[in-house]
């Protein structure tokens, strides 16, 4: 089995990811794209709404899912705010803006490999669903990097920090 990992084309099976630190490392680049944002305010400006998750954590209800739970409710979340940062990508903005726009959803793909490496499995939502308790609209482009800011700082962060991958072994 390890000699077909070993095969042209073939990629190596991921090592677990669990410093929280690499986590860390998105969450500031996304605070730059907010600050970026914030700066720029008219010429960064678009009349749209985006739907986005819902950041806020209740801890005694995140503690009582299962990580199977915890897992779909963050898979579906980044799938949310990838749809609405990536709809950015047609718009017609500034180089600056663009810039900050391609490297969330490269960091976006990055971490859905982090979760991966975790063994995390990966999760789209149903399109069919009507309003989603878990869903919110915001109607600017600073508020959707603000989400995303605080949606890595919570449910992913959370994630990441109680994956079971990164407990094994551990007493």
């Amino acid at each position: 089995m390890v000699l077909e990992w070993t095969r042209p084309g073939l990629s190596s099976p991921l090592r677990p990811i669990c410093d929280l630190r690499v986590v860390d490392h998105f969450i500031k680049e996304a605070w730059d794209a907010e600050a970026a944002l914030r700066a720029c305010k008219d010429a960064c400006s678009i009349a749209t709404n985006f739907t986005v998750p819902l950041t806020r954590v209740d801890f005694d209800v995140w503690a009582a899912m299962n990580i199977e739970e915890q897992a779909q409710e963050v898979q579906s979340g980044i799938h949310v705010l990838n749809d609405a940062i990536s709809s950015l990508q047609a718009s017609n903005q500034t180089d600056v803006l663009q810039s900050h726009i391609d490297a969330s959803i490269n960091n976006i793909a990055s971490i859905r490999q982090v979760l991966r490496s975790l063994s995390i499995p990966e999760y789209v939502p149903p399109t069919n669903v009507g309003e989603d308790k878990e869903m919110q609209k915001v109607s600017s482009i600073s508020e959707l990097f603000q989400v995303h800011i605080n949606f890595l700082r919570g449910k992913v962060r959370l994630l990441v920090a109680s994956a079971p991958v990164c407990h094994q072994g551990v007493s």
